[in-house]
């Protein structure tokens, strides 16, 4: 396996796995919805990164606790109570159809009775995860240099959202949309969100953005190895117009972000560095041309 602290990943090379791995996070991610308190936001729904892969944190169950986590270095989707059982599913190449088997069976092995919406969000196509037999990949080394990558993103998100001291989310991977994202907020109100999104009710986007904001994220699509991303809700006049740094970064009418990619990033002299500087320029351009309170 390899190490590279920020890893080559072309799309094309992974792309059936990341397609099949982001249903399986989305699985995993509707019992974390099920269980856990909800937060502002949607907070409380998403994974994080952690040492070797990414995890729901303990979630409360009973007058106890469950955590489910994917090992992207042993391959396995681990799950422990409280008690101090542990159950796992081997990843490997099988249907999301087939894992969603081994995932209920695993929890009812560990007496965890959760009811979730066995369908996909945020998807244009959305095969109930039972009849699932069209995605059904898994490269355990893409699997591991995505999270490779996700483990470098993670720690400069991590950075950048201790620089503002209002309200900001955690880095944390939203399994509807498959990427990694931080957030900060003005500490206003926000128009309604129209919705729109594939398969997903208008009145969950009406929650996500009910406040001012500007987001950064890490997506795996959008150009040959991925993309770093940054936009404003609602979207400031001027702000597709406006001059960010560092140079590769550009504004993407189609996303109606502004985007820099993984690549260019990976082959700088210092990627931390430039990716922080995508990072505050879009941020600080956001906040500017909204004229967010300074306090």
């Amino acid at each position: 396996m390899t190490h590279e602290i920020w890893p080559a990943l072309e799309v094309e090379s992974w792309q059936d796995t990341r397609d099949t791995l982001h249903l399986w996070t989305q699985i995993v991610g509707k019992v974390r919805m099920a269980l856990a308190p909800p937060v502002n936001h949607w907070w409380g729904v998403t994974l994080y990164v952690d040492a070797t892969g990414l995890t729901t944190s303990l979630m409360p169950y009973r007058d106890g606790g469950l955590e489910i986590r994917f090992d992207f270095v042993e391959h396995a989707l681990i799950a422990t109570t409280t008690r101090g059982d542990t159950h796992r599913v081997d990843l490997r190449p099988m249907s999301v159809a087939d894992f969603h088997r081994e995932f209920d069976a695993m929890l009812g092995a560990l007496d965890v009775r959760v009811t979730y919406l066995p369908v996909p969000v945020e998807l244009e196509t959305a095969i109930p995860f039972a009849d699932d037999t069209v995605h059904a990949s898994y490269d355990a080394e893409a699997a591991h240099r995505f999270w490779r990558s996700l483990v470098s993103a993670d720690r400069v998100f991590s950075r950048f959202r201790a620089e503002f001291d209002g309200k900001s989310s955690p880095s944390h991977f939203f399994w509807g949309a498959f990427d990694l994202a931080v957030t900060r907020f003005s500490g206003r109100p926000a128009p309604t969100h129209p919705g729109g999104i594939p398969n997903c009710p208008d009145w969950v986007m009406h929650e996500a953005y009910r406040a001012e904001l500007s987001s950064a994220g890490y997506w795996p699509g959008g150009a040959s190895e991925g993309v770093f991303y940054s936009y404003a809700y609602p979207q400031p006049e001027g702000f597709a117009e406006a001059a960010v740094t560092p140079a590769a970064a550009h504004w993407d009418a189609a996303l109606g972000e502004f985007v820099l990619p993984y690549a260019d990033v990976r082959r700088a002299e210092d990627p931390d560095a430039l990716l922080l500087e995508f990072l505050r320029s879009t941020a600080a351009v956001a906040a500017d041309l909204a004229d967010w309170p300074r306090a």
